[in-house]
């Protein structure tokens, strides 16, 4: 085989591998986007609400939408809100205290964190549980008509 001919094999063999790896990459990013799991009640992750910037900051959810003693996550706003009694709601940063995690269901009063099971009261944002020690943050909302907003 010529050094001409040889360098086209390997030319194209080279752009085998590269187009089979950014098939493989596209694949895998495809797998990990979007899509939703939503199978409601609880432990919903909700996305924010439709109404958009607004005096008061972003229309997160419906009054209605927050169940009493329990809440809703709001994963890209990075916050929980809670109503731990009918018309009080609570709002806290849905990032756990212990090591970061995102914290995933609210119900019974109790916010809890998948990862190493830490619970925290829905009320107050303090740990009920589990490794975490340090309370969830608190975060600003509005309650403005129907809308929770955050501040």
């Amino acid at each position: 085989m010529s050094a001409t001919q040889e360098h086209r094999s390997l030319l194209g063999r080279r752009t085998v591998v590269a187009v089979v790896g950014a098939a493989g990459a596209a694949a895998a990013l495809t797998a990990c986007g979007g899509g939703s799991d939503d199978k409601g009640g609880s432990d919903a992750v909700e996305q924010p609400g439709s109404g958009g910037e607004q005096q008061g900051g972003a229309v997160l959810a419906a009054t209605a939408d927050i169940p009493e003693g329990g809440g809703k996550v709001f994963a890209q706003q990075k916050v929980v809100v809670t109503q731990p009694k009918p018309g009080e709601f609570k709002a806290f940063s849905s990032t756990c205290t212990h090591q970061g995690c995102a914290v995933k269901d609210v119900s019974a009063g109790t916010i809890t964190c998948p990862c190493h099971n830490s619970t925290f009261d829905a009320a107050t944002g303090s740990p009920t549980g589990g490794p975490a020690t340090q309370p969830l943050p608190a975060r600003e909302i509005t309650v403005e008509g129907d809308s929770i907003r955050l501040a």
